[in-house]
């Protein structure tokens, strides 16, 4: 008995709207399903894409909305649980034993839009939400949804260095394909994600327009480097704190709560928890897969020489000027 693809590889589900624009749109081989399509300058998957477009049409902003932006693989899981933690830690305490993060994966308690509340078409409740309401997306700067821009939600920006950002999607990728489709080799995803052909990509483009944003207008975006979270995470979670206006008290610190934030949300601690060992998310990928090492420098263990140089070379073209620099070790 064969058993039908889960609902991340499903490509038949589209609106004939969907389809009708997918048909006009630039198309490349794609990293999880079959092919990704150029909306806005930045290339989806095509059953993502209509959660992208249904989420411009329809999301209202809220003030007070906290809204996480990564591109996919670079340690969005982790800062997730971090805000899901910092943010509710008077209504869900870090010492009490049924916090939802232990019992829930983070992607569940901050939802995606385009992923998890607008895919499908579906009309998303937000009545069960408290405020304020914590939400994330991989969209590129230009394709949020105008009620963002017009809001003063917050936006966080997590990124990753390059080198470690590529292989963690090209092993996600491929682990997500497995059992339903060949995965794909290493230096055939490398040249893509080379040309900019990458989910939500190009990477330089997404990740240059929010650092740009985060200088222009630093009160709506906060730009984090998942690199320095790891080497400093005290000092980055308060900025965190204080960015999101909920500083934690001198009380707080004394009593341990920064470090169970930090210990309860650390990558070791998450990987290990029941839910994430065994549990599914609606979609139908595998919680664990979210889970693979989360270190610095992973890259090393599979980029060649020519890799690692081609990749320096287009970083260093890319934000020439830009001011932003980017820890590999």
């Amino acid at each position: 008995m064969t058993t039908s693809p889960p609902k991340y590889l499903q490509e038949d589900s589209l609106s004939e709207e969907c389809k009708k624009l997918l048909s006009i749109l630039p198309k490349e081989k794609g990293w999880v399903g079959s092919y990704i399509y150029n909306y806005q300058g930045c290339w989806t998957p095509p059953r993502l894409l209509q959660g992208v477009i249904a989420c411009q049409q329809q999301f209202q902003a809220e003030d007070s909305d906290v809204i996480l932006v990564t591109t996919p693989k670079s340690g969005t899981t982790w800062l997730k649980s971090l805000l899901f933690a910092l943010i509710n830690r008077v209504k869900h305490p870090m010492f009490e034993p049924n916090h939802p993060l232990l019992v829930n994966n983070p992607h569940v308690l901050v939802p995606f839009l385009e992923h998890t509340l607008y895919v499908d078409g579906q009309v998303p409740d937000f009545s069960t939400f408290t405020s304020p309401r914590l939400l994330a997306t991989h969209v590129p700067f230009a394709s949020l949804p105008k009620s963002v821009m017009d809001s003063r939600t917050k936006l966080i920006y997590l990124c990753r260095n390059p080198k470690d950002t590529f292989i963690s999607m090209w092993h996600f990728a491929n682990n997500l394909r497995l059992h339903h489709k060949d995965t794909n080799s290493i230096h055939e995803m490398f040249d893509l994600f080379c040309e900019g052909l990458s989910l939500y990509g190009p990477f330089w483009n997404h990740v240059l327009d929010y650092w740009k944003q985060s200088i222009e207008n630093p009160n709506k975006v906060f730009f984090l480097m998942y690199e320095e979270i790891k080497e400093k995470p005290k000092i980055q979670l308060k900025r965190l704190a204080e960015y999101l206006e909920c500083p934690f008290s001198m009380e707080e610190e004394n009593c341990g709560v920064l470090n169970e934030i930090l210990r309860m949300c650390s990558f070791e601690n998450l990987r290990n928890l029941e839910v994430n060992t065994n549990g599914k998310l609606s979609t139908g990928e595998g919680n664990k897969v979210f889970f693979r090492r989360g270190e610095i420098g992973d890259w090393r263990n599979y980029f060649t020489t020519e890799m690692s140089d081609k990749l320096n070379h287009i970083i260093e073209e890319k934000f020439q000027g830009s001011g932003l620099k980017f820890s590999y070790v």
